[in-house]
């Protein structure tokens, strides 16, 4: 099946790293990278991964920006208003060095911005993860800002792990790596297929 390659516009981080572009052109954010012989290997947090050096078009390093210092407030506020669903979903999104709109479209179709949400296989929360796959990324579901931010880097570390392809990303979100591997690429279940379009129709509107 056609892989979709989707080229993100990334947002700087806090810390310097590079930014790797595939032949495909795909663009990506990335810590470091190691050069292997013919093999590139890929370095983002605690993921990783190798690929052929031929599928590399080259790396650009990212200038590191200190923050600019902040006064202290004169007095610390009597209320803090908690970030809402689309401020979890950005911040998030800028960590990882993701576009926001897409980050917001995938927390809309997996839990329409409720954080109480829970599906029926027990997946929780505004980005709907599994408890096991929360536990692999150390983190507790049922706190939204940890739930968000996990969900994230697991949509990051997909993006990763096929190389850029939006469509086997979003299916492995949906529908497990395992089902991407079996069927070498998007797996023909409805609901996945409904699920990227979804994804796709929403972040597309917002670019409008």
């Amino acid at each position: 099946m056609r892989v979709l390659w989707f080229v993100l516009f990334l947002t700087a981080s806090a810390s310097a790293g590079e930014y790797v572009t595939f032949a495909s052109g795909s663009r990506l954010r990335v810590d470091r990278h190691e050069t292997e012989g013919s093999k590139v290997r890929l370095y983002a947090d605690a993921a990783e991964m190798v690929v052929d050096a031929a599928q590399v078009r080259g790396y650009e390093v990212e200038e590191y920006a200190p923050p600019a210092p902040v006064a202290a407030p004169a007095a610390a506020p009597l209320q803090t208003v908690a970030p809402g669903p689309a401020d979890l979903a950005d911040a998030a999104a800028d960590k990882y060095g993701l576009p926001r709109r897409l980050v917001r479209s995938v927390m809309a179709a997996e839990s329409a911005l409720n954080p109480l949400a829970v599906s029926p296989k027990g997946a929780v929360g505004l980005m709907q993860l599994m408890p096991s796959t929360a536990r692999t990324l150390s983190a507790n579901p049922y706190d939204p800002a940890q739930n968000v931010d996990a969900g994230a880097r697991y949509l990051r570390d997909l993006l990763l792990q096929y190389k850029g392809g939006l469509w086997h990303a979003l299916a492995a979100y949906n529908a497990g790596p395992g089902a991407v591997a079996r069927y070498n690429g998007v797996p023909p279940y409805r609901e996945t297929i409904n699920y990227i379009a979804r994804i796709d129709r929403d972040r597309r509107k917002k670019c409008e």
